[in-house]
């Protein structure tokens, strides 16, 4: 098994985009790229631990290929805005790909240009060496699953 964690704004939606990809088993949401030991969601609101609401995706990647969940993470957000995805504003809410390998840096800085030609604005991703990954609190996994949501505004 495999880990990528991504950053897309809030985690909810991006957390059900990830959990249904053949070859993902599993995909928790938390906080990661901060300072803060153990940041609680609302260290994290404030603004001052430098962490980002992620997602922590597990894979197999003889089933599904980082280049395919990459692919998924450039359609499930707007990577143009920095700080903010809709209404969700904050450096938590950035657009990021936090690397666990540098096998996995190249090929997201690959697909990162890719997506840049077919995007017209520039793209403001940050793609960044995975530190320490918190996992959120209970409540926030699976949030949208947990109310029978399928996804949240975006």
């Amino acid at each position: 098994m495999a880990l990528a964690t991504f950053g897309a704004g809030c985690f909810w939606g991006v957390e059900v985009a990830f959990r249904q990809v053949p070859g993902v088993s599993d995909a928790a949401v938390g906080y990661c790229g901060g300072t803060l030991e153990n940041p609680t969601y609302q260290d994290v609101c404030t603004g001052t631990t430098g962490h980002a609401e992620v997602v922590e995706v597990e894979f197999d990647p003889d089933q599904v290929a980082f280049e395919t969940l990459l692919d998924l993470f450039w359609k499930c957000h707007d990577p143009t805005t920095l700080n903010r995805q809709g209404p969700d504003v904050g450096t938590q809410y950035r657009s990021a790909i936090f690397f666990h390998s540098p096998e996995q840096q190249q090929v997201a800085e690959v697909s990162r240009a890719a997506a840049q030609e077919r995007i017209p604005r520039p793209i403001a991703t940050e793609i960044t060496e995975a530190s320490t990954f918190y996992r959120a609190e209970e409540y926030h996994q699976q949030y949208l699953e947990k109310r029978g949501l399928g996804s949240c505004h975006l």
